[in-house]
C-alpha cells in the first residue's frame, strides 16, 4: 500500500495551505480546506476498515440539513485550531481523512489528527456547499475558505452588491471575466460557524462558485485545489487593484463592450444581465 505522504493529492493540499499562508490568507487558524477524495485514491493509501475513531460532526442535527449526497464518501480536510503554517511541516496533526457515516452525525476518522483533532468547525458548512456544487457540476471536489486582505478591505468600501462587486473586479484586470464570468455571491456580516451561514452560503453555491463573506473573508469552490486557489488568486488581485485605484481620478476602465469582446474570444457564458 502506498504511503499516503507520498500520495499526490496530500502533497498538493499541503502545498496549497502553504501558499495561502505565505500569502497571508490564513492568519493564526483562520480558513480551512477540504477535498472530495476519489474513490481510488483513498484505498490506494488507506485501509478502508480500519477507522481511528469517531468523530461527531459538529452543527449537524436532524433539523439542519440531508447530508445523504456525501454519506459514504471520504474528504481530506484541515483540522479545528490547527495553523496553516504548520501543514506543510506536520500534516498528519493538522489535517485528517475523515468519511462520512450511514447516521450522517458522524465521522470516521481514517488518517491523522494525530493528537486527537477533529475537522474545522467549518466542516458542515463546507459539506453543505459541497452538496451544493456537486448538484450543479458532479467534477468540483474542493471548498476553500480564506481571508485575503484587500477582498476583505474591499467590502469596507464597497456596496454588498453582487453585480457592482462583480463587475468592479472584472474591470481591474482583463483575465477577470474569463475566469469567473459567473460572478460573486456576496453574504451581508453573519455569525460564522452557525448553520445559517452555511445553509446561506450553499444557497449561493448553486449559482457561484466564489462567495463573499463580508468583513469575515471567503468561499471557493472549484475541480481541483489548483483551481479554487486560482479563482481566489484572481479574485484578490483584482481586488488589490481596486483598492489602490478607487479613491483617484479614473482616466481608463474596461468597458462592458471591451468585456463582450473577451467573453466572445473565450467562449464563456457571463451572469445574465451583468452586461448592458
Amino acid at each position: 500500500m502506498k504511503d499516503i505522504l507520498e500520495s499526490k493529492f496530500l502533497k498538493e493540499f499541503c502545498l496549497t495551505a502553504d501558499n495561502m499562508y505565505r500569502l497571508g490568507w490564513d492568519e493564526r487558524n483562520g480558513g480551512n480546506i477540504s477535498l472530495l477524495l476519489k474513490d481510488d485514491e483513498v484505498k490506494e493509501c488507506l485501509d478502508v476498515n480500519k477507522v481511528k475513531r469517531v468523530i461527531p460532526l459538529m452543527g449537524v442535527h436532524a433539523v439542519d440539513f440531508d447530508i445523504t449526497p456525501l454519506i459514504g464518501k471520504c474528504f481530506l480536510v484541515t483540522g479545528t485550531g490547527k495553523y496553516f503554517k504548520n501543514v506543510l511541516r506536520e500534516p498528519s496533526v493538522n489535517l485528517g481523512v475523515v468519511r462520512i457515516r450511514e447516521d450522517g452525525k458522524s465521522l470516521d476518522l481514517l488518517w491523522g489528527f494525530e493528537d486527537g483533532g477533529r475537522p474545522t468547525s467549518e466542516f458542515p458548512a463546507h459539506m453543505m456547499s459541497h452538496i451544493a456544487r456537486l448538484s450543479v457540476d458532479p467534477e468540483n471536489r474542493v471548498v476553500m475558505h480564506c481571508h485575503p486582505t484587500y477582498t476583505l478591505a474591499m467590502n469596507f468600501v464597497h456596496p454588498l452588491d453582487e453585480k457592482l462587486f462583480a463587475k468592479d473586479l472584472w474591470r481591474m484586470c482583463t483575465e477577470c471575466v474569463v475566469v469567473f464570468p459567473d460572478g460573486i455571491g456576496v453574504l451581508p456580516w453573519m455569525l460564522c460557524g452557525t448553520t445559517e451561514i452555511g445553509k446561506a452560503t450553499a444557497e449561493k453555491m448553486k449559482e457561484y462558485r466564489l462567495v463573499v463573506w463580508a468583513m469575515h473573508g471567503i468561499y471557493g469552490a472549484g475541480k481541483d485545489l489548483d483551481e479554487t486557489f486560482g479563482l481566489i488568486e484572481t479574485v484578490e488581485k483584482a481586488a488589490q487593484i481596486y483598492m489602490l485605484t478607487f479613491d483617484k481620478p479614473q482616466c481608463n476602465t474596461i468597458t462592458d463592450e471591451a468585456m463582450k469582446q473577451l467573453v466572445d474570444l473565450f467562449g464563456v457564458k457571463v451572469k445574465d444581465g451583468y452586461l448592458d
